[in-house]
């Protein structure tokens, strides 16, 4: 079993140096997705045709995760085989370098279709750092929690990325109430700069974060594997293929942060405000809901949780994205924080406990990277997918929800295929039986 380790800080101070990490990491991708639902499409693309502008901005918010499963094969055999420390001060640098530069580029007009390829070239270096940047905060506050509250504490790491979409969200409500022409012409790279200023605290917070006891009780022995990819691959790889489909409820979120609000914005023309209202309360309600799921997971099993939030989105998500086109705004904001807030919020606080107790230490940082970054791969590109998938008229919408259901209900099949590991004792995790009776 794995004893506590001299200068290790506690879990909780370990769980908020990650929580505070993850928030500043996401806010910095995050305000790229509000930006290319709602502002991208019209500077970084030609006008001549807007419904096509359209789904080439979705495009380059899809595009950064095409690059997080590379990201995840090489931040994964840092973080396995070095530390996970390494790997989340990595993640946060490069994250706030590449969104400074996006706030820097030049726009259509000014230099044509150079504007959008230096887009994706920024918005790959923000894939990249994303890649390992859950896996290896869940990783963290994962091997430093205590035996019977693993989900609650790995939940911290998703309660951050809400409040990176919080304060995300937060920043872009005052400038979408710019006249257009502000907003279009310099206002829209506010957000875009402020990263620089959320990017030196989440650096000054992590700088002091202490190595896991897992990893370090791991490198003590000499058994931290020589290539860890080679070693997930031969013992594990039908858990990365349990994950890579368990993670398309990933599509809920984006299909709700991105596609939704450009949907009601832009087709429906509800104002700008209302909907990043909407998000805002939705994550809020988040903060509370993820640390409560994830603490009935440590009472009662990690899969049941996460099955009811899969299926319960697949359900939701269509009466949420009827309310938009009907322009309900009192349902719109009631099914809103109930999709997203409360029933989302039970898969996506408990999937960093779920999907890293499958793995051992050896593993556990490159088997949650890969897995859940080809996963998120189709969650990235939802929004174009959906884009595309939207029909003309009242019921255009329906394809979309019909696509978003069928992801959710898939990962919650195969969340049901995993093996329930709420008491397996963690030097016991990612072991065959055998090893285990040995």
């Amino acid at each position: 079993m794995h004893q506590p380790v001299a200068g290790v800080k506690t879990p909780g101070k370990a769980a908020l140096a990650s929580w505070i990490g993850s928030a500043v990491e996401y806010y910095d991708f995050f305000i790229y997705g509000t930006a290319a639902a709602l502002i991208f499409p019209k500077i970084f693309f030609s006008s001549a045709n807007p419904h096509a502008a359209a789904i080439a901005s979705f495009a380059t918010f899809g595009v950064a995760y095409i690059a997080r499963p590379f990201g995840a094969v090489i931040l994964g055999h840092v973080g396995d085989k070095f530390g996970r420390k390494k790997v989340l001060t990595f993640t946060l640098l490069l994250m706030g370098f590449s969104t400074f530069i996006i706030g820097c580029l030049p726009t259509y007009d000014h230099v044509g279709i150079l504007a959008p390829i230096l887009l994706v070239v920024a918005r790959l270096l923000q894939g990249i750092s994303a890649a390992g940047e859950q896996a290896g905060a869940n990783s963290m506050t994962l091997e430093h929690a205590p035996p019977h509250r693993r989900a609650f504490f790995s939940s911290f790491t998703l309660s951050g990325t809400q409040a990176g979409l919080i304060l995300a969200t937060l920043i872009f409500i005052p400038i979408a109430r710019l006249p257009e022409a502000d907003l279009l012409s310099w206002a829209w790279r506010i957000p875009f700069f402020l990263s620089l200023g959320v990017v030196i605290v989440g650096f000054w917070v992590r700088r002091s974060l202490p190595e896991t006891p897992a990893f370090i009780e791991e490198a003590k022995r000499h058994e931290t594997s020589k290539l860890p990819v080679l070693t997930l691959i031969q013992n594990h790889w039908a858990d990365v293929v349990r994950i890579i489909f368990a993670a398309l409820i990933s599509v809920v979120s984006t299909i709700f942060s991105v596609f939704t609000l450009s949907y009601a914005v832009n087709t429906m023309h509800i104002d700008r405000s209302t909907m990043l209202t909407v998000l805002v309360l939705a994550n809020i309600v988040a903060l509370g809901a993820i640390p409560l799921w994830a603490s009935l997971a440590d009472r009662i099993g990690r899969k049941p949780v996460f099955i009811f939030g899969a299926l319960g989105c697949a359900v939701l998500i269509w009466p949420y994205i009827w309310a938009i086109s009907q322009g309900n705004i009192p349902l719109i904001f009631a099914l809103g924080i109930l999709l997203s807030g409360v029933i989302y919020s039970a898969s996506n606080g408990v999937w960093p406990a779920l999907y890293g107790e499958m793995f051992d230490t050896r593993v556990r940082l490159s088997g949650m990277a890969i897995g859940t970054q080809i996963g998120f791969a189709l969650g990235g590109f939802a929004p174009t997918i959906s884009a595309a998938l939207l029909g003309e008229g009242p019921d255009g919408w329906i394809p979309v929800a019909a696509f978003t259901s069928v992801t959710a209900i898939i990962a919650a099949i195969s969340a049901a295929t995993a093996l329930e590991t709420y008491r397996t004792p963690m030097h016991d995790l990612g072991r065959k039986p055998i090893e285990i009776a040995a």
